[in-house]
């Protein structure tokens, strides 16, 4: 990790990073917060899953776990072949075993391949990893992360830690790119993860986006996930959408020049 440009040899949608306990995860994924549980996910991931994506992101706080674990099973994908990431909620982490427990559950699985604390809840930080490191230790979660912590959240973990981080999952787009988590995350080789990539859609008419998306015949969504690969980040746009599904993962036939790359790293609010 480190590199932020990455030869299109190496990309594909079923590429993948190895985090530091040698573990492969897919580097572009489907989020689905804010999809509504029922049909919609379900819906949702059976399009990814036939797309070719190969990595799912859910959270209890999602309320659409089984919604996932359901499309999962149904689509007769075998089980190792799907990178299912699920979150500890705030209010579960004086109970986080109890609350692994029952999101593997609601999923239907018999292990995630990644679970991680969500948000850092203060005066915890320490005590939750030391129990997500039991969970791992335990074997039913094959990686362990955390979400939305910043520098100093991960070095108090680090100062405590027999597991090492092996994902941090923030916001991040070119107009919101925290460059001191990241920096930090390549240093220490944790992989750097990237929710709302596009932007919630807020940016999507971005002047400058859109001239590079004309450029190169692509979609301003297409260009903000090719940004976050070609910055060794994992991606997981979201979208309940079939044909948005498709045509975000159509990102593998091009590469952003350096100059367009500098271009979207000067966008950052």
């Amino acid at each position: 990790m480190g590199e932020d440009k990455i030869s299109d040899q190496n990309l594909s949608i079923d590429s993948k990073i190895t985090l530091n306990n040698d573990a492969k995860m897919p580097r572009l994924g489907l989020g689905v917060y804010q999809i509504p549980p029922g049909k919609s996910t379900e819906q949702a991931v059976t399009w990814a899953l036939h797309a070719g994506y190969r990595h799912i992101d859910t959270a209890k706080y999602y309320r659409n776990e089984q919604s996932v674990g359901k499309a999962i099973r149904a689509s007769k994908i075998p089980r190792k072949d799907v990178w299912v990431t699920t979150k500890l909620w705030l209010t579960d982490q004086i109970g986080t075993e109890k609350a692994f427990e029952t999101s593997l559950s609601k999923l239907g699985l018999d292990y995630t391949d990644l679970y991680l604390v969500h948000f850092p809840v203060p005066g915890l930080v320490k005590r939750t990893w030391k129990t997500m490191e039991k969970l791992y230790e335990g074997g039913k979660c094959k990686a362990i992360g955390v979400s939305n912590h910043n520098v100093a959240q991960m070095k108090d973990i680090m100062s405590v830690a027999n597991v090492p981080i092996m994902v941090n999952q923030v916001r991040c787009s070119p107009f919101h790119f925290d460059r001191e988590i990241y920096d930090f995350c390549q240093k220490e080789g944790i992989a750097f993860e990237a929710y709302s990539p596009l932007t919630q859609g807020k940016q999507l008419g971005n002047a400058f986006v859109q001239q590079i998306a004309n450029h190169y015949g692509k979609t301003p969504a297409q260009i903000l996930i090719r940004w976050a690969l070609q910055k060794n980040m994992i991606v997981i746009p979201k979208s309940a959408h079939q044909e948005r599904i498709v045509e975000n993962a159509d990102v593998y036939d091009f590469e952003l020049s350096p100059r367009d790359m500098k271009v979207l790293d000067g966008l950052s609010e």
